[in-house]
């Protein structure tokens, strides 16, 4: 391990870095095209205004993986909640754009995904 890779803060020195699988509810197959570049935008940018450094984001249709390096002021459960939260507000906006995924998926009322973490040894 390089110095380089550590995160050195005022008292703190850490390496934090974690692996998400968001899926949309009922694992519908509602991120694609356009939807999920958008959607890729939302978790980004999201990221940033958090200080998380996105290492790898891959977009599926019907889950995102996203691999990070985090501050360890912020728990899993608290990143993994801003994320989901902001995601399913904006994704809400998006599919009323969109309406030809609400047509694909009609029983899904809801875009909360849910949440598998990974942690790394």
């Amino acid at each position: 391990m390089n110095r380089k890779e550590l995160r050195h803060d005022r008292h703190t020195v850490s390496l934090l870095m974690d692996h998400m699988v968001f899926a949309p509810k009922y694992r519908g197959k509602m991120l694609v095209g356009d939807v999920a570049m958008i959607c890729e935008g939302i978790i980004c940018k999201t990221c940033v205004e958090m200080g998380i450094q996105v290492i790898e984001i891959a977009v599926n249709p019907d889950h995102v993986h996203i691999f990070f390096k985090y501050p360890p002021k912020y728990s899993l459960s608290y990143i993994a909640k801003k994320i989901k939260g902001v995601s399913s507000r904006k994704n809400i906006f998006v599919s009323n754009m969109y309406m030809s995924i609400i047509e694909i998926n009609k029983k899904n009322d809801s875009y909360r995904p849910r949440t598998f973490v990974r942690g790394i040894p």
